[in-house]
């Protein structure tokens, strides 16, 4: 069968990726076209139609400043989707664009896959509607979204999460410390994981908070997680910190600490069992953040509370997210310290709740079966 994959960031890319695997182990003959990244390229052999650096825009300026990039990659897609007419579209996150690619998908008679649920269950969650509409089949990685769509009546099927399956194998695969130490040229020294986000955007609000943060603690070095596609040069514009790339999952098993970003390294951290804060700078005013409690329809916005229900790790975001508060709440999880101790215990609750499936493959399954009605 042909597959047409569509995922416009780096977290989604690895996921995507993993799915291909498991979708041509089900289906030996599969046939692959993707919007996404160097994973998927690897996982394929073949190149992407549009490489996730022309797509991963966040934020209303953001979008807007390159409407005519993202206009262009969706003629392209929906005109991909017209001459190879595959026989399933999957989507991966990333609603503004797949949902408007599913409309292309759904007028042309072809199924549409949803792996990976947008979060609407934190805001926006009008779009249930088109997705009800749209969506032949979504295949839900946190275990409280299926009840959240059984309200809006559509019933979905909580397959396990990715990022379970994905860091196990990667923190496995890691080097030792002495090895990872001498490969980067780092001093042995303890060390701060610094993933400031994917998009230059969040580089660029967080980084800097978070090295100031670092600096107030001497004994440790701070080591930033590079992300794809953004070069070296950004970042030494903004620190002379290290900046490693592709390393991500090695720096974290050699990290005391970290920050980190909002969004799926949240939860590749707590996977890791390092601990966190969690920094959202973007603007920082006050104003920002009251008005995004009123569109939240959730408690807080790291996935590892979120799965848990509650605070697990300290959130600081928007005119919250200082050098100072973040300073502070990081030295309350270093070592010998009862908060780190207690974020710990927090994230045994939260894997214990995502349970044991292999995310990919069950999602491959219910694909195909849905296929072939086998």
């Amino acid at each position: 069968m042909k597959y047409f994959i569509s995922c416009g960031e780096a977290s989604g890319d690895l996921h995507a990726a993993e799915l291909i695997k498991c979708l041509h182990r089900r289906d030996p003959q599969a046939q692959f076209a993707f919007l996404g990244g160097d994973a998927c390229t690897e996982a394929t052999g073949i190149q992407p139609l549009i490489h996730i650096r022309e797509m991963a825009f966040m934020g209303f300026s953001e979008v807007l400043r390159h409407l005519p990039d993202v206009w262009r990659n969706l003629r392209t897609a929906r005109r991909t989707l017209e001459q190879e007419k595959p026989d399933a579209l999957i989507l991966v996150d990333y609603p503004s664009f797949n949902l408007k690619l599913a409309a292309k998908a759904k007028g042309l008679g072809i199924p549409v896959f949803y792996y990976i649920s947008p979060k609407i269950w934190a805001w926006k969650e009008w779009r249930v509607k088109k997705i009800k509409k749209l969506v032949t089949a979504m295949y839900a990685i946190f275990p409280f979204e299926p009840d959240f769509y059984a309200r809006h009546g559509m019933q979905v099927e909580y397959v396990g999460n990715p990022s379970v399956e994905e860091l196990e194998t990667r923190l496995e695969a890691a080097p030792s410390r002495d090895d990872f130490l001498k490969a980067n040229r780092l001093r042995d020294r303890k060390i701060i994981a610094m993933l400031p986000g994917s998009r230059r955007s969040e580089i660029r609000n967080n980084l800097q908070v978070m090295c100031r943060a670092v600096d107030m603690m001497p004994q440790y070095r701070g080591v930033i997680a590079g992300a794809p596609g953004i070069e070296d040069e950004f970042y030494r514009r903004l620190t002379d910190l290290p900046v490693l790339h592709g390393q991500t999952y090695s720096l974290l098993r050699h990290s005391h600490a970290a920050l980190v970003t909002s969004g799926t390294a949240t939860l590749e951290a707590a996977l890791a069992r390092v601990p966190q804060v969690v920094t959202y700078r973007a603007n920082g005013s006050k104003l920002s953040y009251n008005i995004m409690k009123r569109l939240l329809k959730v408690n807080y916005v790291s996935l590892p509370n979120l799965i848990a229900g509650r605070e697990i790790i300290p959130e600081q975001l928007l005119h919250m997210c200082t050098p100072d508060a973040v300073g502070e709440k990081l030295a309350s999880i270093l070592p010998e310290r009862e908060p780190r101790r207690l974020q710990l215990e927090g994230y045994d609750d939260m894997r214990a709740r995502l349970g044991q499936n292999h995310a990919a493959d069950r999602t491959a399954e219910l694909i195909i079966k849905a296929l072939t009605n086998k």
